[in-house]
């Protein structure tokens, strides 16, 4: 369907100088509008048409014009009318709206990943330069960004209508919406799940900067550690390297560029390493077993944060060399073989 742009703009500015819509502040937010235009525009028409037919036919065929009912027989041209005509807006709404579904949660290779933690009743946003953001979220202009989500508690819905994205936030499982901000500025994000007493309060802001103050945002707002650098320790410091280091006596399948491939496991089934695929090994391992190695490894269920699960995550996805497992490994052993002196210190 085409609208001229000048129509288009003065509709959008009207509804937006109106506060009868969002802004359209993402590059999805024209072709989810025009979607909804159109749905709007063939429920009008076929109200228009349905109550003048109702209300003509009301007055033509009213009793005190015929009093004696007559038989009115069927036109099958009509009937043919009213269905292939309905049919065809119907299925017009399906293709329009799943190419938009897949242009919604099809994120392009390009995206820059931002971690999303829902839970009552706040936002937690992290970056994978270690920047962390509570009911805050910085993003630039001009980059698709995917926001990577799981929630710690109950479901969450994420909302930001200015960008016309939302996306339903779970326990236990990773959810993926994407985005590309077009004009800097503030707005607004809500939680539109209701997920307990002080659902009302789950709100937060998304900022959309030029990519050079993104830039300054990011260095001024670094923690010192990447998510990356954080999961190395939390790996190091759960024994993960005792068995994941690489060597050919290791017990446990090697972790160097397994983001991304293909894993044999002991059923015969093959699975794609992914985000969701390590949190689930990490968590329930017993159910992914790698073929060619003994379920020996424990679960770590209840013992480590949906944070600490994304910096493992993050930590694994960019290993590429087992260089610096083994040399924590060997610095870990080390430690644990010192001699200490007769105050209990090691030299």
């Amino acid at each position: 369907m085409h609208i001229s742009p000048v129509l288009w703009q003065f509709l959008v500015k009207w509804l937006n100088a109106s506060a009868l819509f969002p802004r359209e502040a993402s590059t999805i937010a024209p072709y989810a509008d025009a979607l909804y235009f159109f749905l709007l525009l063939i429920t009008v028409v076929g109200l228009t048409v349905v109550g003048t037919l109702v209300f003509g036919f009301a007055i033509r065929y009213r009793k005190e014009k015929h009093p004696v009912a007559t038989q009115v027989e069927g036109s099958t041209l009509l009937e043919a009318t009213w269905t292939i005509i309905p049919l065809a807006l119907f299925l017009i709404c399906f293709v329009w709206g799943a190419l938009l579904y897949f242009r919604i949660y099809n994120p392009p290779t390009n995206a820059m990943n931002i971690y999303v933690v829902g839970k009552q009743w706040m936002w937690k946003a992290e970056h994978q330069g270690g920047q962390h953001e509570i009911n805050a979220l910085h993003v630039p202009i001009g980059r698709p960004v995917q926001l990577t989500m799981i929630s710690q508690d109950v479901f969450h819905s994420f909302s930001v209508p200015d960008f016309r994205i939302k996306r339903e936030v779970i326990p236990g499982r990773y959810s993926t919406v994407w985005f590309q901000a077009t004009t800097p500025g503030t707005y607004h994000l809500f939680c539109t799940q209701y997920c307990g007493t002080n659902h009302s309060q789950m709100i937060g802001e998304v900022t959309a900067m030029t990519p050079d103050d993104f830039q300054k945002w990011l260095q001024a707002s670094t923690s010192g550690m990447s998510l990356a650098q954080n999961g190395e320790r939390l790996f190091a410091s759960m024994g993960c390297n005792a068995c994941h280091n690489g060597t050919a006596s290791a017990r446990g399948p090697n972790l160097s560029g397994v983001y991304g491939s293909k894993l044999q496991l002991t059923n015969g089934s093959e699975v794609l390493v992914n985000d969701a695929y390590l949190r689930d090994a990490i968590l329930n391992p017993s159910e992914h077993i790698t073929a060619g190695y003994s379920p020996i490894m424990p679960t770590y269920q209840g013992q480590v944060s949906e944070d600490g699960l994304i910096d493992l995550v993050e930590y694994i996805k960019g290993l590429q060399s087992n260089y610096r497992i083994q040399q924590t490994l060997v610095t870990s052993q080390a430690d644990q073989t010192a001699p200490t002196t007769p105050t209990g210190v090691k030299p």
